[in-house]
């Protein structure tokens, strides 16, 4: 058997397969795929070019080509909680993450990964994988010396510490790109490597060079490659030929940018054409009406920029798997945290991500002010409500709320040993939960039931291996809470509330994905019992008791 046939078992959802054991624990390793899982930071759903976006990302465009694209795949709205998501195959809440890098008193919210979780890296060492992760890890409060706080220098949930063998990034969530604190090789801190530094380089490099070593010394024992790109999070810090690609090609505005993105996703049929455009946000001036437009364009432009270089990277990737010849029989897949961000920087942010100076020692002028153009390492700039708007197109809201803009995210799957498929759409529901479950699968490894004198609690997801080839896959539901807002999706209906005194919302979302026409008055049947179903989980789930006020969902 070569590492080819296993689309046969994809073909039949690989369960045959994997219920006679063909993949056991301890089975030959070169018989199973490699693993890459590639994460954009802070990126809309419809910015990349497959997705309907006008930058420039040819290398995951190539991927979605001759792989899937899926149109209604489901992050957590927020950066730690859905990577704690991701790496865990639980709600964030049950891994200890339902919110940021703070303790706040509860079991769903401690700031930490706790010990009722395993990683997805744990899991398929376990198995036989090699297991290396290049950029940002961002699911510990422990962040190390940097903080200045004794109590936060613990390494027990640094990335070696969680079944990575390699690692190579940053522990916090945020930084310059040129000098990025709480840098880290292996478990211990390191300063970046040259004077042309760039995070978004240094993560493809590193991730690169982790695969080449490995595959050049143990050709036959498959690996799973994580790699977390801080790109295009905040601040907006971009390389001046990535920039220059992209002058001028905002310079009509937001309410342009919706307009073409919305005509290319119609097109490409990644939305449907009964789905109405919304609003633009109420917080956001029409382009004809706002001042300082050279700067606005300016900030879409980095961020278009960041996008560029980190495709540039994957393309480097890429290209490393072909000339080592193991793209043919390696899993890869490209998604999102949460959707576009919306947060303005203010001139008196501060915290561990802002650095005072520049490596060289010039003065970094925090803030989104109009008199400073965004981009080099003495600036610190977000792109703001209007652009998060624009990479959200068509969707309401953006990172942070659980309507569609805050938790919609691109995937791509790409895997020419495995999936016959050639660049075709998959539309059924999917959701983090989800990615764990599909690497157990099609590795075979074995998901533990307990670690170290310590049980473990089941994955909440499904294996996408049926999607793959496909066919539905069976699912009750899929739930989100953050900061209060919280929705639930049962079939083609959500239940969505904003803040934990919001009133609950129903949404039809094959006829209304873009949540124009809320029909909870119509269905009160239906919304008592989804209410009631999210209750439930929210009980079992380590949601509730929550930190946002007092009570429960009214």
């Amino acid at each position: 058997m070569t590492r080819r046939t296993v689309n046969l078992f994809v073909a039949g959802y690989l369960l045959a397969a994997l219920s006679a054991g063909a993949y056991g624990a301890g089975g030959k390793a070169a018989d199973r795929p490699n693993i890459i899982l590639i994460m954009a930071d802070d990126m809309g759903y419809s910015d990349i070019g497959c997705y309907g976006g006008e930058v420039r990302t040819p290398h995951i465009d190539r991927l979605a080509a001759g792989g899937l694209r899926f149109t209604q795949f489901y992050n957590t709205a927020r950066c730690c909680p859905t990577r704690a998501c991701l790496m865990t195959g639980l709600y964030p809440h049950q891994a200890g993450v339902g919110h940021m890098m703070n303790d706040r008193g509860l079991e769903g919210y401690r700031g930490d990964l706790n010990d009722r979780c395993v990683t997805i890296a744990a899991v398929l060492k376990g198995a036989g994988y090699a297991t290396f992760m290049s950029g940002k890890w961002h699911v510990t409060r422990q962040v190390g010396h940097w903080s200045g706080d004794a109590k936060l220098t613990s390494k027990h949930n640094w990335p070696v510490q969680r079944g990575f063998e390699r690692f190579y990034g940053t522990i916090h969530g945020a930084a310059s790109y040129f000098d990025p604190i709480t840098l880290t090789l292996g478990n211990e801190p390191i300063k970046p490597e040259a004077e042309g530094y760039y995070y978004t380089d240094a993560i493809s490099e590193h991730a690169s060079a982790f695969i080449r070593e490995h595959v050049k010394a143990k050709p036959s024992e498959p690996f799973f490659c994580y790699v977390a790109f801080t790109s295009p999070h905040w601040p907006l810090h971009a390389l001046p030929e990535d920039v220059a690609r992209y002058k001028g090609r905002y310079d009509r505005g937001w309410d342009a940018l919706r307009a073409e993105r919305l005509e290319r996703m119609r097109k490409m049929g990644i939305v449907d054409t009964r789905w109405k455009l919304t609003d633009r946000d109420r917080g956001v001036k029409a382009w004809e009406d706002v001042e300082h437009k050279a700067w606005h364009s300016r900030r879409m432009e980095v961020y278009a920029a960041q996008i560029d270089r980190m495709d540039q990277g994957i393309g480097r990737i890429v290209e490393t798997l072909e000339a080592l010849g193991q793209l043919d029989d390696t899993l890869i897949f490209f998604l999102a945290d949460n959707g576009g961000c919306a947060e303005e920087i203010g001139g008196k942010w501060g915290g561990l991500h802002i650095p005072e100076k520049t490596r060289d020692g010039r003065d970094v002028r925090r803030g989104n002010d109009p008199n400073v153009m965004p981009g080099s390492a003495t600036t610190y700039q977000s792109y703001g409500l209007p652009w998060a708007n624009a990479s959200n197109t068509p969707f309401r809201r953006y990172k942070h709320w659980v309507h569609e803009g805050g938790i919609s995210t691109p995937l791509v799957v790409h895997w020419p040993g495995g999936i016959r498929a050639r660049g075709e759409l998959r539309r059924q529901p999917g959701h983090l939960i989800d990615i764990m479950a599909t690497c157990v699968d099609v590795a075979g490894a074995t998901y533990p039931t307990e670690l170290k004198g310590q049980a473990i609690r089941p994955m909440e997801g499904k294996s996408l291996a049926p999607a793959l080839a496909g066919k539905p896959i069976d699912r009750e539901a899929i739930y989100w809470e953050h900061e209060g807002n919280r929705a639930i999706r049962v079939g083609k209906w959500k239940l969505v509330a904003q803040g934990p005194r919001g009133k609950w919302e129903l949404y039809d979302m094959e006829a209304d994905r873009t949540e124009t026409n809320d029909l909870a008055a119509d269905h009160p049947e239906r919304v008592k019992a989804m209410s009631s179903k999210w209750e439930g989980w929210a009980e079992r789930a380590n949601v509730l008791p929550w930190p946002w006020g007092k009570g429960r969902t009214p």
